[in-house]
C-alpha cells in the first residue's frame, strides 16, 4: 500500500500563515511523493467542530490516513470514531494545544484531556517531531512506546553567511505571539537603547495575537526603539533566506517550543543562536558550542547574554566558527520522510479487526 490520505488544515500552503507545522507538512507531502507514494491531500477548511469528522467520513474503508495533530486537538472524538475503519497515523507537532491553535508550540506542562488521549491511542502509529514531544506524550499515556517514533524536521543546505564586525544584526523568526516570547526580548533590548550599532528584525505573522503585537509596539515606542526594531511579517522562502544571510545572531526567546526549526535553519546558514532552555530546543541545535542558552521567561538573562555577546569579539568569533561547523551536522529532510514512510508502512500492514487496535 503506497496510497495515503494526508489530512491537514487548509492553511498548509497559505503564504500568509507560514509556520513550522505547515512547512513540516509540506516537506512530508512532497518527500513522500518523491519516494513514490500517492499522497491524497485532504484539506480541513474550518476551525470549529464537525469539519474533521466530515473529512474523515469521505475516506474509504481501510484507508491509510496521516492526520495532522492539530486536527486531533481540535476534534478528538472524530478521530477516535474511525479507529476501526481507518488505518490512522497521527503527525504530532506538539505535546499539547498551542495558544491560539497555532502549530508548533504547546503550553508547558499542559495536560491532555481524556478525549485527546483516546484519539491519540486510536492511532496505529504516532510520528512526533521531537524526542521531547514523544516523551511528553508517553508521560501522559497517550501512546504505547513501540507505536510512537520521532521524525525530526530537516534543514536545507544553505550558503555560509558572513558576520558583521559589530555583531549587531539580530533576527527573531517566530509567529509574534506570547508563547514565542518576543516581549521578553524587547524588555532585554530596552536596556540597550543608548547603545549604537544594533537592530532587530521580528519575522513572523502578526495576525495570530494582534493585542500582543499592539503591546509590543507600545513597548518599542516607550523605549525609543522604533528605528531599531522592525516587524517584517511573514517571509517567503527566498526572503527568509535573505534574512538569515543578513543576521549575526538569531534569537528565539520562547516560553514553550516543541523543537525550534528556526534555530536549526539559522545554524544551517552558519548563524549562531540565542535561545531559552525549553521543550525540544536542545534537539534543534546541531553544535551546542554555537548556541547561548538562557532560562525561560527571564529578560534579564537575555540582557546579560546580549551584553556579553557585544562586549567580546572573541566570543562572537568562537560562536560563529561553531555555527559554521554546524552547517554540516544538520538533519536532512530525506531522513524525515524516510521515518514517516516507515511508520506509514507499518500501520498499513496492520489489520482492521477491532482487537488489533490499541485500547
Amino acid at each position: 500500500m503506497n496510497d495515503v490520505f494526508f489530512v491537514v488544515p487548509d492553511t498548509i500552503d497559505d503564504p500568509r500563515q507560514v509556520s513550522g507545522g505547515n512547512r513540516y507538512d509540506q516537506r512530508v507531502r512532497d518527500g513522500l511523493r518523491a519516494e513514490g507514494w500517492t499522497v491524497h491531500l485532504l484539506l480541513v477548511t474550518g476551525r470549529g467542530t464537525g469539519w474533521t469528522a466530515r473529512a474523515l467520513a469521505q475516506l474509504p474503508e481501510g484507508a491509510l490516513a496521516l492526520i495532522d495533530g492539530l486536527l486531533v486537538f481540535r476534534e478528538p472524538e472524530a478521530v477516535a470514531a474511525h479507529r476501526s475503519r481507518l488505518r490512522i497515523v497521527v503527525l504530532a507537532h506538539m505535546a499539547a494545544p498551542s495558544p491560539g491553535g497555532e502549530p508548533g508550540g504547546g503550553e508547558p506542562g499542559a495536560d491532555l484531556d481524556d478525549a485527546v488521549i483516546a484519539a491519540l491511542r486510536s492511532a496505529r502509529r504516532i510520528v512526533a517531531t521531537s524526542a521531547w514531544t514523544r516523551s511528553q506524550l508517553l508521560e501522559q499515556d497517550a501512546a504505547d512506546p513501540h507505536r510512537i517514533v520521532v521524525a525530526h524536521p530537516g534543514v536545507d543546505p544553505a550558503p555560509a553567511t558572513r558576520a558583521s564586525a559589530a555583531g549587531g544584526r539580530l533576527l527573531c523568526v517566530a509567529t509574534v505571539a506570547p508563547h514565542k516570547g518576543q516581549d521578553l526580548l524587547l524588555r532585554a533590548l530596552a536596556g540597550f537603547a543608548d547603545r549604537d550599532g544594533w537592530s532587530c528584525t521580528l519575522a513572523g505573522s502578526v495576525a495570530v495575537a494582534p493585542d500582543f503585537v499592539a503591546a509590543l509596539t507600545a513597548v518599542i515606542d516607550a523605549a525609543g526603539l522604533a528605528g531599531r526594531i522592525r516587524f517584517a511579517g511573514v517571509l517567503d522562502a527566498r526572503a527568509l533566506d535573505a534574512a538569515y544571510a543578513d543576521a549575526d545572531l538569531v534569537v528565539l526567546p520562547s516560553r514553550s517550543e516543541s523543537y525550534g526549526m528556526a534555530l536549526a535553519e539559522a545554524l544551517a546558514h552558519g548563524v549562531p543562536v540565542l535561545a531559552t532552555a525549553v521543550g525540544g530546543i536542545p534537539e534543534a541545535i546541531a553544535r551546542p558550542e554555537a548556541a547561548m542558552i538562557v532560562p525561560p521567561d527571564d529578560p534579564w538573562a537575555l540582557h546579560v547574554v546580549l551584553q556579553q555577546w557585544w562586549a567580546s569579539a572573541d566570543r562572537r568569533a568562537a560562536l560563529k566558527a561553531a555555527a559554521l561547523e554546524a552547517r554540516a551536522a544538520g538533519r536532512r529532510w530525506d531522513d524525515t520522510t524516510s521515518t514517516v514512510a516507515a511508520a506509514l508502512r507499518e500501520a498499513a500492514v496492520e489489520g482492521l479487526r477491532p482487537e488489533a487496535v490499541p485500547s
